[in-house]
């Protein structure tokens, strides 16, 4: 049932229990397919499949090359608009004038072609927007792709069985120990569905992953799971009524049966009736409270006085001050070592205040407040412990601009007026913190094998700074780019409307200053080449930018902006990726085997920011972004967003951000590190790297970009 799903999210193929028999044929053809798309698989896999009859042989082989190929995004055809892209692009104002002259010579109404301020409207144009040749007929414009020792070759494993290795995702995300983005949320429900009569995790540290735990067993009639908190309950409500458990965006809440009523004020009551302070919370979400309570009815069950106090606060028949609430009072009359004092009670909401903390503390209070936060310390979670770490390695000087990014991947930029730390007191908290996280690391059985190329992978302290996709690194992320030709690839399927996504590309100089542009109203500038104008997608449309990587600039930042139609989270299908050729390669225009990232595009705004490629010391890099901005309903271009686009690329690119080179030198003092040079070693070992090697010795443990996320510290 899931053995697609595996395929895609861990790069192993589960182990099928058909009939054995003789596959050798469906052996090799799988092994010449996945090829063909950049995969290749084990020599256990390929003997696991040539094991097994034709029936499921083929059955499994259809499965993997189904999933690799949706994995890079070679399940859809990727159609340029000018049939002989890169070459043959014309000059953008010459395609628009011959695009008008054909409509004059046409001897049509051109009437419509003309706008009031003198303008033209390129989609009353003849031909314009379109495709106007087949898919089959761009692949016989183009010479077969010549294969390069760089093209990429992504390793599949043989797995366990299908039932082990659905439980074991299950597992990993259910437990995960920082929270998930929407697309591991969705795959995390239709899983809880099948194991929630098998194992459950120990402990569930998310609060989203619990409200998507409980939202399934409330459906089953199974107890629910590490409900601790009143706001726990809500999100669980939230979620089960096709809501927001984030409680981010309100919900309207669906009618409840009796016995999930009596399920949920049950909860609620266990929660206060163990801890009245727990009541503390409802004020915060004090509306969303009082709809749910014309859902569930309280007065209708007496016996948990404690579930109804809940209503009761939430309507102010009652108040209580939540720890924020008095810390926010203690701050209000100045009185900042009587507010960590108060927030000591809540360890991980005093390290998110400890800079507010330290920057309004008087000299003569300063100690204290650094006591407090070297107790709450050992209690927090490793998340907020190394979140604090990045914070306060990026507080030494004022940043050009401060930038937060939402879960919903919204971000808001202005001027940084913080005062920055004194550096006595950065270099005393990042002590204490390296001391905390590092005695939290994990132990391993075996001595560490360090792929050097995962050490500039940003921590992944949340899913929600990333996207889904194949290759897709958190925010902050820098990947080696190298070859002679970097070519961007978006692809869009409307759902109901005619809908128009325009790539686009802004470079910039080092000083993060516009050098140039390319989009629909620019294909050519220094080298950099346009595919062509789509203006629609009912049958899935692609646009193109090829960048030679000899190019002038700095930063080449690519963008996908909505001119018209459904939003990112409306069409059917969008995606953003990157391909890097040598030159001489040629193919057509899209290949699998040079797709070296592929990322969902699923976000509020009307812009997206995928990631910029910057050029440094080493060479060049892409750095992952996943900012979306909020831009205008229709019409947004490159020229239009350039500044808002701009400060953000450069508040980003100043963050020191903290990768899993923190982590490995931390574990350099507890443990065996080597780094790893493409030999295989002669014994088991943990390894660390973005994709595994083949042919590691039996007892080796590998974390990989899947499972990054497992080594962050409880």
């Amino acid at each position: 049932m899931f053995e697609k799903l595996i395929v895609t999210r861990t790069l192993r193929v589960p182990a099928s229990t058909g009939t054995a028999g003789d596959g050798s044929t469906v052996a090799r053809q799988l092994d010449a397919a996945l090829l063909s798309v950049g995969f290749s698989a084990e020599s256990a896999l390929l003997a696991h499949v040539g094991g097994l009859a034709i029936g499921p042989a083929m059955d499994l082989a259809a499965t993997v090359v189904a999933g690799v190929r949706e994995l890079v995004g070679d399940h859809v055809r990727h159609n340029a608009y000018f049939i002989g892209f890169p070459h043959d692009v014309p000059d953008t104002m010459e395609f628009w004038l011959d695009r008008l002259r054909e409509a004059v010579l046409a001897g049509g109404d051109t009437a419509g072609v003309r706008l009031p301020d003198g303008g033209l409207n390129l989609l009353e144009l003849p031909g314009y927007g379109t495709y106007q040749h087949t898919y089959a007929e761009l692949l016989a414009a183009h010479d077969e792709l010549v294969a390069k020792a760089g093209d990429r070759v992504t390793l599949l494993c043989l797995g366990d069985s299908a039932e082990a290795e659905t439980e074991r995702l299950y597992l990993a995300l259910a437990g995960s120990v920082t929270p998930l983005g929407e697309a591991d949320l969705a795959i995390l429900g239709e899983l809880a569905a099948a194991c929630a009569d098998g194992a459950q995790p120990d402990v569930i540290p998310v609060r989203e992953n619990r409200a998507v735990l409980n939202g399934v067993r409330l459906s089953l009639g199974r107890p629910l799971l590490a409900v601790d908190t009143t706001t726990d309950v809500l999100r669980l409500a939230c979620g089960v009524s096709g809501g927001d458990a984030t409680l981010r965006t309100p919900t309207k809440f669906r009618s409840f049966r009796r016995p999930e009523r009596r399920v949920l004020l049950a909860a609620l009551d266990e929660v206060v009736g163990a801890n009245a302070g727990k009541l503390g919370d409802v004020a915060r979400y004090a509306e969303p409270w009082k709809r749910l309570g014309e859902r569930l009815h309280p007065h209708e069950f007496p016996n948990w006085p404690h579930a109804r106090a809940v209503f009761e606060v939430a309507r102010r028949e009652r108040r209580v001050l939540s720890i924020a609430g008095r810390a926010e009072v203690a701050f209000r009359d100045g009185a900042t070592q009587k507010a960590a004092t108060v927030l000591s009670a809540s360890p991980g909401l005093l390290l998110r205040s400890a800079d507010r903390l330290l920057r309004q503390a008087p000299a003569a209070e300063r100690a204290a407040v650094v006591d407090a936060v070297t107790g709450a310390l050992p209690t927090a979670s490793g998340r907020v412990l190394l979140s604090l770490r990045e914070h306060v390695g990026n507080r030494l000087t004022p940043a050009s601009a401060r930038m937060y990014a939402s879960r919903s991947r919204n971000s808001w930029i202005g001027p940084d007026t913080r005062a920055p730390l004194p550096p006595e007191l950065v270099g005393e908290l990042s002590a204490l913190l390296d001391e905390e996280i590092g005695g939290r690391l994990p132990p391993f059985e075996h001595p560490l094998l360090v792929d050097p190329a995962v050490l500039d992978v940003a921590l992944p302290l949340s899913g929600t700074a990333s996207e889904g996709g194949f290759a897709v690194l958190p925010r902050g992320s820098r990947a080696s780019v190298e070859g002679e030709l970097l070519r961007f690839f978006m692809y869009w399927r409307q759902t109901a409307k005619r809908t128009d996504y325009d790539l686009s590309v802004l470079l910039l100089d080092d000083e993060f200053r516009t050098t140039g542009q390319v989009s629909f109203t620019n294909y050519h500038h220094d080298g950099v080449v346009h595919s062509g104008d789509v203006t629609e997608a009912k049958e899935g449309a692609t646009e193109f930018i090829d960048v030679p990587l000899s190019l002038r600039g700095r930063y080449v930042v690519p963008q996908v902006n909505i001119y018209a139609g459904e939003s990112f989270d409306d069409v059917a299908e969008s995606m953003f990726g990157y391909q890097i050729r040598e030159k001489s390669q040629r193919g057509a225009p899209f290949d699998a085997r040079t797709v070296r990232a592929r990322s969902t595009m699923r976000g509020p705004g009307r812009v997206a920011l995928p990631v910029v490629f910057a050029k440094g010391e080493r060479g060049w890099q892409a750095v992952w972004l996943h900012l979306y901005l909020r831009g205008t309903p229709t019409f947004n271009q490159v020229e239009t967003n350039q500044f808002t686009t701009l400060d953000r690329v450069r508040a980003l690119m100043e963050r020191h951000y903290l990768t899993m080179a923190y982590l490995i030198r931390l574990w350099r003092t507890r443990a065996e590190v080597t780094m790893w040079d493409g030999r295989l070693p002669d014994w088991p070992v943990t390894f660390v790297g973005l994709e595994a090697p083949g042919g590691l010795p039996d007892g080796s443990e590998v974390f990989t970009l899947d499972r990054l996320g497992e080594l962050i510290p409880e």
